[in-house]
């Protein structure tokens, strides 16, 4: 059974029940999501053909840390970067190194600073110079399907509301998604309950309740929803090797609907596609 508990007396590990967080942890998060999606906003004139994804963790390290804030995933159960960098048929978990990019390429970065101890959890897909129309697609849909979850969430809704909408929404544009890694609860935690499917039937999963905060963070790929988890025990591909895209926004259950933390506030939530 789902229990539901406040997060100021909650232990600070994850338990399985689901925090309920006041207006100053959300407070908290505004200000954590916003330097996330600020650094997320400086990296869409960064990117480019030739680039490292080594130089991408850099940036992304040297902006927290002048801002008081530290990349969560450094040294985070052994992981040894500030981001994850994840490029074309790359789900997630790509690991930054120091092969150049190339015109063509599609690539997520995904970021998430600790600041004051709240965690701003987001990602977008960056086009590297021009591509295909097909991998253009890619990105169209996946966001699409990321704002479609984030419309379903409202309190007394289930969770699998979410799912429903994107599977819903990519199923229709043949592309498929991935099961095999999903949202979470994320506020004082890097990663809590709930879980949070990005497929499924609206009746399923747990009610969403105010003050809940958690990630919606689609994984959409052109083929296959398959994957594969590389030997170095991070990098997750599509074992088709079709292409994959993700975008994620960090987001809190509000008495009415719900507020997204991680905005753009530059409104580059989509860089290098046409609104």
């Amino acid at each position: 059974m789902v229990t539901y508990l406040d997060a100021d007396t909650a232990p600070l590990r994850n338990t399985g029940q689901i925090r309920l967080y006041g207006e100053e942890a959300f407070e908290g998060m505004r200000r954590a999501c916003r330097l996330t999606a600020q650094c997320l906003d400086e990296l869409a004139t960064f990117v480019k053909p030739g680039v490292t994804t080594n130089a991408i963790d850099r940036f992304v390290f040297e902006y927290g840390m002048d801002s008081g804030a530290i990349p969560a995933t450094l040294n985070y159960r052994g992981y040894t970067k500030s981001s994850c960098t994840s490029i074309n048929h790359v789900v997630c978990h790509g690991i930054p190194d120091d092969k150049p990019l190339r015109e063509g390429d599609i690539l997520n970065i995904d970021v998430t600073y600790v600041l004051d101890g709240w965690h701003g959890d987001s990602s977008r897909m960056y086009p590297v110079g021009r591509i295909k129309r097909a991998a253009e697609r890619l990105l169209e849909v996946t966001y699409d399907c990321l704002v479609r979850g984030v419309e379903a969430v409202k309190p007394g809704a289930r969770t699998g509301a979410i799912g429903a909408a994107i599977q819903t929404y990519a199923e229709s544009h043949r592309c498929s998604v991935v099961r095999d890694f999903c949202g979470h609860g994320v506020g004082y935690l890097f990663h809590d309950a709930p879980n949070i499917l990005h497929y499924g039937t609206a009746n399923e999963g747990v009610e969403m309740k105010p003050g809940m905060i958690f990630t919606i963070e689609p994984m959409i790929n052109l083929g296959r929803p398959h994957v594969k988890v590389l030997s170095d025990g991070w990098t997750a591909v599509t074992r088709d090797r079709s292409l994959s895209a993700q975008y994620e926004h960090t987001v809190g259950v509000t008495e009415d609907g719900c507020e997204i933390f991680t905005l753009s506030p530059a409104g580059l939530d989509r860089p290098g596609l046409v609104s």
